[in-house]
């Protein structure tokens, strides 16, 4: 009786673990975002930059292909493109060069949000009017990456994805 009961807890272990492991993965995946996004408010090209190598380490461990989708090769595409923009931000510490790859990076994981459920929280869709360009926030207050204590507070909030 006892050996039966270890053996259940262990095959329940085995099932629910990846699955915890998995959900961790998407929200460390958009929480490295936030991260690079947040260096870019307080204009700090060096954390961008290593933010973005954790993001780009997080990306490449992430097994999309066991996360329920509809378009494996929309999920494929938006990876290489995510990898890509990740790439730019790590190459250069110009904090300008940097917030215009944020953009096509906020894009593009705008795009793998609305395919995969990246979390349980909520994602704020901003627009920021003077440069033409979203990104994504864990809140919902103004907090321009763009151009951080410049305008600081320029901004909306366009979509709210839950």
């Amino acid at each position: 009786m006892k050996n039966r009961f270890l053996a259940l807890v262990f095959i329940t272990i085995a099932l629910v673990s990846p699955a915890f492991a998995q959900s961790g993965q998407k929200t460390t995946l958009l929480g490295s975002y936030y991260n690079i996004k947040n260096a870019l408010i307080n204009a700090d090209g060096s954390a961008a930059s290593s933010n973005a190598v954790s993001f780009s380490e997080i990306l490449n461990g992430t097994d999309f292909k066991s996360m329920p989708q509809t378009d494996s090769k929309t999920i494929t595409a938006i990876r290489q493109q995510l990898a890509a923009d990740a790439k730019s931000i790590i190459e250069t510490k110009d904090i300008e060069r940097q917030r215009e790859y944020l953009a096509s990076l906020s894009a593009n994981l705008y795009k793998l949000a609305k395919v995969v459920k990246l979390t349980d929280q909520t994602i704020y869709f901003t627009y920021c009017p003077m440069k033409k360009s979203y990104w994504l926030s864990e809140n919902a207050a103004i907090k321009n990456p763009y151009f951080g204590a410049q305008m600081l507070t320029c901004g909306s909030v366009k979509e709210v994805l839950k």
